[in-house]
């Protein structure tokens, strides 16, 4: 590949240097911010040899290249324009301008439970493998001592990202809204702090004591907020606008302690008095509405939710469901959304898989098949916009086929121990119900690479 003359047709086909703002690259894309959409030939692009798939997100134009790759497209493209480097941060910066306000939110919510996604997978794995030795052991198949320290100690570590949930997500938001991170950490801890009642206890025990607030105006419940995911987000916005607004207006010399002091006083008697109470109320009302739609008879929540979810990845609403993942697993010790991502992105594999079986079209084969792979694994970027969004029909049969594998979930009550696998490698958090899984993966794929082939698609004249 002509690295140099690919930047160049890259750059023909984004309306010249003067429509390019600015440039970056992650690990497989080119991420672009570009002034005018209109002035994109986004046809063109897709059919530059090494490019794999075009979409806009985020206020970006991106470029799937590929690993090892666009590093080099990158450079040439920099050399091109006489740009300076920037890092995706920067960049973001740049293309949040572009942005609206909702899709600012989304974006938010999807940089404060990306990070701490990690840990919650460790734990998720390390919950689903001692549910699968727990039963092993219950029915004879193997014999270990459950009370041995290893056993002990597995289940200590697969629930400590759980149990301390909060803190991660307030140190994360911290940093997102611009606040001290560990300010954020502390607002957590007050939230659980274990002279509140742990939340987790109150339906089995009822409250254990009331207080009286502001003045006497009314009285709130002295419990803890573990398991709960906006609260915390909340609290600590306030805690971070308070913070730098304060930095502002507090003389340097006492910044360091009255700045500190007053905002975690101030932040920490709203969250307990006001803020919590509320957003707990409302949280809990999303997560019960969730879990009702997916509960509807004959899978019908599950079939419709799966028939969408690609397309709130195209869109960039998927972000949001790490509130829903993470809140149903702190709730119900399972999220029962994590399998409809699965069918959802097996499908779109599917879909790619019978793209590049069947089509003539050699470039084309060479992008679905390795495309089908990688959704398999969990990742559809390439199947979604390097080959079934790019002609349509084999985006609406993977829809089709990952609502079929998500009707066949909500039937059944599949849930998984952890969110953030999906695909092949998905069957690590289903280890107490592998079987079903395998029926889940199968559904999607089968439908949807049927129903590809059913439905046909138009290829381009190239």
């Amino acid at each position: 590949m002509d690295h140099k003359k690919v930047a160049q047709l890259i750059l023909q086909e984004l309306g010249g240097q003067e429509n390019l703002v600015s440039a970056a690259h992650c690990a497989t894309r080119l991420r672009l911010v570009i002034a005018s959409n209109e002035k994109v030939n986004k046809t063109a692009l897709e059919n530059i040899e090494g490019v794999k798939g075009v979409f806009f997100a985020s206020g970006q134009l991106q470029l799937i290249i590929g690993t090892g790759t666009v590093n080099k497209v990158y450079s040439e493209l920099l050399a091109l324009t006489g740009g300076e480097e920037v890092s995706k941060d920067e960049l973001k910066k740049v293309a949040d301008a572009n942005t609206n306000k909702f899709k600012k939110l989304i974006k938010t919510l999807g940089d404060i439970f990306v990070p701490i996604i990690p840990a919650i997978v460790a734990g998720g794995l390390m919950m689903g493998l001692t549910e699968a030795i727990t039963f092993c052991v219950n029915n004879g198949f193997i014999d270990i001592n459950t009370q041995g320290s290893i056993f002990v100690f597995l289940k200590l570590f697969s629930n400590a990202a759980y149990v301390f949930l909060p803190i991660l997500i307030g140190f994360s938001a911290a940093k997102v809204f611009g606040g001290n991170r560990y300010l954020g950490a502390v607002m957590a801890m007050i939230m659980i702090h274990p002279d509140l009642q742990n939340a987790w206890t109150v339906s089995a025990e009822g409250y254990h004591a009331m207080q009286s607030v502001w003045g006497g105006l009314y009285e709130i419940p002295l419990i803890g907020y573990q398991g709960h995911v906006i609260p915390i987000v909340i609290s600590v916005w306030i805690m971070s606008k308070l913070e730098i607004k304060l930095h502002k207006i507090v003389p340097e010399m006492f910044d360091l302690f009255v700045t500190p002091l007053v905002t975690i006083f101030v932040t920490g008697y709203l969250t307990l008095t006001l803020v919590g109470p509320v957003f707990v109320f409302i949280e809990n009302a999303v997560l019960t509405g969730v879990q009702q739609l997916i509960q509807l008879p004959f899978g019908i929540g599950g079939f419709l939710m799966g028939g969408i979810y690609a397309s709130t990845v195209v869109t960039g609403v998927h972000h949001m469901y790490s509130i829903i993942d993470i809140g149903q697993i702190s709730q119900y010790g399972y999220t029962y959304w994590l399998p409809i991502a699965s069918a959802a992105n097996v499908a779109q594999g599917g879909a790619a898989l019978a793209v590049a079986v069947k089509t003539k079209n050699k470039k084309l084969k060479s992008l679905a098949f390795p495309a089908a792979v990688s959704s398999m694994l969990g990742i559809t970027e390439p199947a979604i916009f390097g080959v079934n969004l790019r002609y349509f029909r084999p985006f609406i049969a993977a829809s089709i086929g990952a609502a079929c594998g998500a009707l066949y979930a909500s039937v059944v009550g599949l849930g998984a121990t952890g969110t953030g696998v999906t695909g092949v490698f998905g069957i690590l958090l289903h280890l107490h119900a592998p079987l079903q899984y395998i029926i889940l993966f199968a559904i999607s794929l089968g439908v949807a690479f049927v129903m590809t082939l059913v439905l046909g698609w138009k290829e381009e004249n190239n």
